[in-house]
């Protein structure tokens, strides 16, 4: 029995990592059509394998600025560039600080609309070449379009669908509930799992933002991480 339980735990073990092989591949042929469609609209855009060489290469790319802002990002945050650039001397613009007044609050998120450069993630983007993005408040909308002198947007591939509307049913079926709950905001979503288009005060889905192209007047680099990061 023991041989075999072996056997059948290495088998198993076997069946796992060819499982995760597959799954790699898939994404990267995927990431392959998002990057390319991505680049036609204008985007600079790339792949990484792993959270290590997303953060790598975004230091690089970002060491000319000052000012940081952060859009409310879990996938930024997860990269640890916010305490690499502060380690830095860097200004940065974060408004999930602990202890912020109101007022702190509302000063910091108009200050990402004018920083150097300001990070954010998308809750969905189409292998097609397009963005979306859903708000509740609008900083995170407002700063990707136009202020900053620069933006980059990074996404697990878990956020990359196949086209424009099935990156919109993917925030209301999956972004969107998923945030509320995070967040313990009272909403439909959060109790069931499932968008009812509510009405409720605390809804965050307010503001919708499709970057079909580039804006003119602003540099957008996408970055594509070959895991699954944030909501």
């Amino acid at each position: 029995m023991k041989v075999t339980s072996l056997r059948q735990k290495l088998a198993e073990s076997g069946k796992v990592k060819m499982k995760d092989t597959h799954h790699a591949w898939l994404w990267q042929k995927l990431a392959e059509k998002c990057v390319r469609n991505l680049t036609k609209h204008g985007f600079e855009a790339n792949f990484v394998s792993s959270s290590e060489q997303a953060c790598s290469m975004i230091l690089d790319m970002v060491s000319d600025y000052e000012s940081f802002g952060f859009g409310g990002s879990d996938t930024t945050r997860a990269l640890g560039i916010i305490e690499a650039l502060r380690s830095r001397g860097k200004t940065i613009y974060d408004h999930w600080q602990s202890d912020l007044t109101r007022e702190d609050d509302l000063d910091i998120r108009l200050d990402q609309g004018r920083c150097d450069c300001f990070f954010c993630s998308a809750n969905a983007i189409s292998a097609t070449g397009e963005i979306v993005n859903v708000d509740g408040i609008g900083n995170r909308t407002n700063a990707m379009t136009f202020g900053p002198k620069k933006v980059v947007i990074v996404a697990g591939m878990n956020k990359v669908t196949q086209d424009i509307d099935s990156a919109l049913r993917r925030v209301r079926e999956i972004a969107a509930p998923m945030r509320a709950k995070s967040l313990g905001m009272e909403t439909p979503c959060a109790e069931t799992g499932i968008c009812s288009d509510c009405n409720v005060p605390q809804r965050i889905c307010r503001v919708t933002a499709i970057l079909h192209r580039k804006p003119m007047l602003t540099d957008i680099s996408v970055i594509l991480v070959g895991q699954a990061l944030g909501f």
